[in-house]
């Protein structure tokens, strides 16, 4: 990719099937998407990855992410780490570059800088899982979390970890929740960002935020244009993906979701000045 690619994450179509999301984004226009990876396995029921690899190119779509997938450090490691080695080996099959992964929690009597070592060492294992098959991880930070809530402490472990396949991403409506700063948005390496998550929220106190009040982009009170071109200008080039799930959206066709999404999130590199 060579500029700020709009793209869709399947859980803005989350009541409809994988089919259903691969068919309203391509009638959108969107030329990437992020497969909703629970997603999976009711397709893979009756079909292959090959089946799927065809189905995106025959419908003009590229991946750009499999997400959620959980990047447990602390409880039931091991699991979340076959999970994870799942994960790669499908997004490597349908030439995926990202896994998205969700930070867990340690005990709370742990001490941080105890903790921030277990999660490095673990970290960097999953690293090794994901290198080796080409792809990955992007850590992503979550709104009002106790461990990752925002840039600085995914830093922590990121730093540590030193890992080539881990980075991190950006989720619009996370970061403003958590109250992140533009100072720890702009101290983190260029070259750690993956990919970025793009939606709205209605005005209020961030903190009492949840999901469900994420709007289209360009329907709220987010700046979005700025943290774009902040973005265009320090040379990222990936998917800029809608993630939004408004109940009320999802009672809507999964078409136009998808026209809506696509109209919000190309308004808003239209503002920035990064459209390509």
């Amino acid at each position: 990719m060579t500029r700020l690619t709009p793209c869709i994450n399947g859980a803005t179509t989350m009541p409809y099937l994988l089919e259903d999301d691969i068919r309203s984004a391509a009638s959108a226009g969107f030329p990437l998407i992020e497969l909703w990876a629970p997603k999976l396995p009711p397709y893979l029921a009756a079909h292959t990855l090959a089946d799927l690899r065809a189905t995106l190119r025959a419908n003009g779509l590229g991946v750009a992410a499999l997400c959620p997938y959980g990047l447990r450090m602390f409880g039931a490691w091991r699991e979340g780490l076959a999970g994870v080695e799942r994960g790669v080996a499908a997004a490597a099959e349908l030439g995926a570059p990202l896994l998205l992964v969700c930070p867990d929690a340690p005990p709370a009597d742990l001490d941080r800088g105890e903790a921030v070592e277990i999660a490095a060492e673990r970290a960097r294992t999953y690293g090794d899982v994901a290198q080796a098959a080409g792809v990955r991880l992007a850590i992503e930070p979550l709104g009002g979390h106790p461990f990752v809530p925002g840039a600085r402490e995914a830093m922590e472990v990121l730093h540590r970890a030193a890992h080539p396949a881990l980075g991190l991403m950006m989720d619009t409506f996370h970061y403003y929740k958590s109250r992140v700063s533009e100072e720890d948005i702009r101290g983190v390496p260029p070259g750690l960002w993956t990919i970025l998550h793009v939606n709205d929220v209605p005005p209020g106190a961030p903190e009492g935020l949840s999901d469900p009040d994420r709007l289209y982009p360009g329907e709220g009170v987010l700046p979005l244009a700025d943290t774009l071109r902040y973005f265009a200008g320090i040379g990222f080039r990936g998917a800029v993906s809608v993630e939004v799930f408004r109940r009320a959206y999802w009672e809507q066709p999964a078409e136009e979701i998808a026209r809506r999404a696509y109209a919000g999130v190309t308004g808003a590199l239209r503002a920035a000045g990064a459209a390509g």
